[in-house]
């Protein structure tokens, strides 16, 4: 496994839900973490955490981060995409605004800043991705479409990266939880105390991001109910 000492991890939507516990239990393992957030207060200060400021729909708002993390700590050496949105888009509506959001939150985000940390986590040497995308991009259980489309689109791109980065040393997961007790899922008619805890969630993703190369998970499929696992 390797050892977080000295590592550094830029984790998106560290807010709240996955990304914040993420952010939190790296920290507790002994990363440096650069946290993206919208308001970069809602994430108390730490040692070894550096907060800042992302809209993901924003135009350069990857290449700022990234420059923006890497200016503080010299070094970047993995990424967690956590953050993402939920509108409802059905496939047979005719106005696709949200859907145009859900592509450009959901995959387009993830994909810039990959791109925009790619050379440094080639200079790692061992780097290391995980896109938080969903079950709902394995199988459509429900009328929307436009949130499944989108995570079918990431789980798709994250096997791309991992195609492009497996010869640098950089590997690549994709994090397919089902429903986790998180403000994305205060709707869902789903018992919320049957649910994974976020908590949980993050400890499986320190894992992914300390395996070594010679044991890299594509990816990683977590479910709460009883269902059939593709």
């Amino acid at each position: 496994m390797l050892d977080p000492a000295g590592r550094v991890a830029l984790v998106s939507g560290a807010s709240r839900g996955i990304g914040r516990a993420v952010a939190e239990r790296l920290l507790a393992a002994g990363y440096a973490v650069s946290a993206a957030l919208r308001d970069p207060l809602r994430l108390s200060d730490a040692p070894n955490l550096h907060r800042h400021r992302y809209e993901a729909e924003e135009e350069g708002a990857a290449e700022a981060w990234v420059a923006a993390a890497h200016a503080r700590f010299g070094r970047i050496d993995a990424l967690v995409n956590a953050a993402g949105i939920n509108p409802v888009w059905r496939v047979l509506d005719a106005d696709e605004t949200a859907l145009d959001a859900l592509m450009r939150v959901n995959v387009k985000a993830p994909l810039r800043v990959a791109r925009a940390a790619w050379p440094h986590l080639i200079a790692s040497g061992e780097g290391r991705i995980v896109n938080i995308a969903s079950l709902s991009g394995k199988r459509v259980r429900n009328p929307n479409a436009g949130y499944a489309m989108s995570k079918f689109a990431l789980v798709a791109a994250t096997h791309a990266l991992r195609r492009e980065g497996w010869e640098h040393g950089i590997r690549v997961s994709a994090f397919c939880p089902g429903f986790v007790a998180t403000d994305m899922t205060t709707k869902a008619a789903f018992p919320r105390e049957q649910m994974s805890d976020p908590r949980d969630i993050a400890v499986l993703i320190e894992t992914l991001l300390r395996l070594p190369g010679n044991a890299a998970i594509a990816e990683m499929l977590v479910n709460c109910r009883l269902e059939d696992m593709l």
